[in-house]
C-alpha cells in the first residue's frame, strides 16, 4: 500500500445568502494500492462527507463535494518530510510576510494555550 496526498474541493453557501459562494480545498492523506485507487478512494471520501454535512446542516449551509483536483504520491512518511510546496507571487511581498508572521504568532499562542490547559 502506498500513501498519497489528495486535494478535495467542496463548494458551500448559505441558503439565505446565495450571492456568496465559497470553496473549501482540503488536503487528505489517502492509503491505496496505486494512484487510480487513491483517486477513487478520495472521491468516495468526498461524497461520504458531503452526505454527512448535508444531514447535519440541512438548513444552515449547502455543502457540495466537487471533485479531487490534485493527487501526489508520498515516497516516505518520515518526520520533517516535505509534503507539499507551493510558490506564491503576492502583489505586496511586505504585507504577505507580515501576514505570515501574524498567523504564526496566533498559531503559537493557540498551541501554548492548549498545552497549558492540558496541564
Amino acid at each position: 500500500m502506498e500513501w498519497f496526498l489528495a486535494k478535495l474541493v467542496y463548494r458551500f453557501q448559505s441558503p439565505a445568502d446565495t450571492t456568496h459562494i465559497q470553496f473549501d480545498e482540503q488536503l487528505r492523506l489517502i492509503q491505496a494500492e496505486d494512484e487510480l485507487h487513491a483517486f477513487h478512494k478520495a472521491q468516495q471520501i468526498g461524497q461520504q462527507e458531503q452526505l454527512i454535512s448535508d444531514e447535519q446542516t440541512i438548513h444552515q449551509v449547502n455543502w457540495y463535494f466537487i471533485d479531487v483536483t490534485e493527487l501526489y504520491k508520498l515516497n516516505q512518511l518520515i518526520d520533517g518530510a516535505e509534503v507539499l510546496s507551493q510558490v506564491c507571487l503576492p502583489s505586496d511581498s511586505n504585507r504577505y510576510q507580515r501576514e505570515v508572521r501574524l498567523k504564526a504568532g496566533y498559531l503559537l499562542s493557540s498551541c501554548t494555550d492548549q498545552f497549558l490547559q492540558a496541564l
